[in-house]
């Protein structure tokens, strides 16, 4: 994976030219790539993720699934705006920056969706975006599986040694929870949503992701779960 840059007017775009050979997009890409509108012009959106200013799942090819996510603001500041963000350099944008991570731990060969592309529109002092990552098929949420009680010990043991994974490597989930970790259909535990993440040294901030990820089990009236994922965790 080599990942370029390009820009039409104010939109620059982070992106994987051969991947997107591979789906037979345009390289470079152009902006028309992250308009919602445009892939719903040619009957290609076949379905939404929930969540925060909806996902959209994509039909790249015959072969290939894409998620289109734009970046949306919660709590009290979403109300002032809702999708824009203060502008201090390209490299410093919430797009390039998880593009960029997820590409590093795509190539260490941890389970991270694929990255595709990322967008930024600036407007002078702030900007928008959006990121494109390949579709892992047939997963679900976590959080899913535990509310139809189809989660037993093997899995969230499973789910305990991903994380260690991630934490040996150095990543700060800074929202670590029961839907971002996806379940695919042969058990494989995924990490997803790496936004405002980073890699750090080793420290107390491993405790606070499992803590955070406590409490969102305790949301989903899957408290118990968390003692089977800390002894995957704790695995030597």
């Amino acid at each position: 994976m080599e990942l370029a840059t390009c820009r039409a007017g104010k939109v620059f775009i982070l992106y994987d030219a051969e991947r997107l050979c591979d789906a037979a997009a345009e390289v470079p890409p152009g902006p028309s790539l992250f308009d919602p509108e445009h892939w719903r012009n040619q009957g290609r959106v076949i379905g939404e993720a929930p969540g925060r200013g909806v996902s959209l799942f994509l039909a790249a090819d015959s072969d290939r699934e894409w998620v289109l996510r734009p970046y949306r603001r919660g709590g009290f500041v979403a109300r002032l705006s809702g999708t824009r963000y203060l502008w201090t350099g390209l490299e410093r944008t919430r797009a390039f920056r998880e593009l960029r991570l997820t590409a590093d731990l795509h190539q260490r060969g941890l389970p991270v969706p694929t990255p595709v592309a990322a967008a930024v529109n600036r407007h002078e002092f702030t900007y928008e975006a959006a990121l494109i990552t390949e579709r892992i098929r047939g997963a679900r949420a976590l959080a899913s599986r535990l509310e139809e009680r189809l989660a037993d010990e093997a899995l969230l043991i499973e789910v305990g040694r991903t994380i260690r994974r991630f934490h040996n490597a150095g990543l700060d989930h800074v929202d670590l929870n029961a839907r971002n970790l996806l379940v695919d259909k042969r058990d494989r535990v995924w990490l997803i949503d790496l936004d405002r993440c980073g890699l750090r040294s080793q420290g107390r901030w491993q405790a606070a992701n499992l803590a955070r990820l406590a409490r969102s089990l305790t949301k989903f009236g899957a408290r118990d779960a968390m003692a089977p994922i800390q002894r995957g965790y704790e695995e030597r």
